[in-house]
């Protein structure tokens, strides 16, 4: 499942002011450059919001606030301006900024468990594992079997789930996670979800 966090519907409706580009050939090939820059400030903005949302980073709400604004100003951006945007350090700040609000979330965590940030867990058995409160940013967790784990309040922002089993999974309070990452992993009725998340329609029921 591809989503864009939005970035389509603005690229579409704002950045290009409604044209098609089925209808429009000549404005194929800038729109399909600006798409993936769109997509990656998207995603920043999206998980941005969600720091935005959290108590016990209220210290840190002013930084996130303005670094969403930047952040949205980038995205608003003419067409012909977004692929030549350099993004890394854009993408840096945010990063920065989204692990301080990590770890005021996951401070308070009762039993924190240890943390795996850049872990290599592909196809690692992890049933029934309390992995609750910690840092799994990056990890590779393909294939890996997370049937009952206990990942509430973890971070898992930009962790690799694909194909990964999350069958009676706890997610509920997980940080930074997206609805990507859950429709590349499976799941069923007995997945605990951020109450923000749908259960992807692909999964067992």
């Amino acid at each position: 499942m591809f989503d864009c966090f939005g970035a389509g519907q603005q690229l579409t409706e704002v950045t290009f002011a409604g044209v098609d580009w089925r209808t429009s050939p000549q404005d194929a090939g800038p729109l399909f450059a600006a798409l993936p820059v769109l997509r990656r400030l998207h995603e920043l903005l999206w998980h941005l919001a969600e720091a935005r949302t959290r108590p016990e980073a209220a210290a840190l709400e002013p930084e996130v606030q303005a670094l969403e604004a930047s952040v949205g100003r980038a995205a608003a951006a003419p067409a012909p301006e977004l692929p030549g945007l350099g993004l890394d350090g854009v993408h840096a700040r945010v990063g920065e900024l989204l692990a301080r609000v990590s770890e005021a979330v996951r401070a308070g965590v009762p039993g924190r468990a240890a943390d795996r940030r850049g872990a290599d867990l592909v196809g690692a058995d992890l049933r029934g594992v309390s992995l609750r409160g910690a840092s799994l940013r990056g990890a590779l967790l393909i294939g890996a079997d997370l049937r009952s784990a206990d990942l509430r309040a973890a971070d898992l922002l930009g962790a690799d789930l694909r194909a990964a089993d999350l069958r009676g999974t706890d997610l509920r309070e997980s940080l930074f996670l997206t609805v990507p990452q859950l429709a590349a992993a499976r799941g069923d009725a007995t997945t605990r979800l951020p109450a923000w998340a749908e259960r992807p329609a692909h999964w067992a029921h």
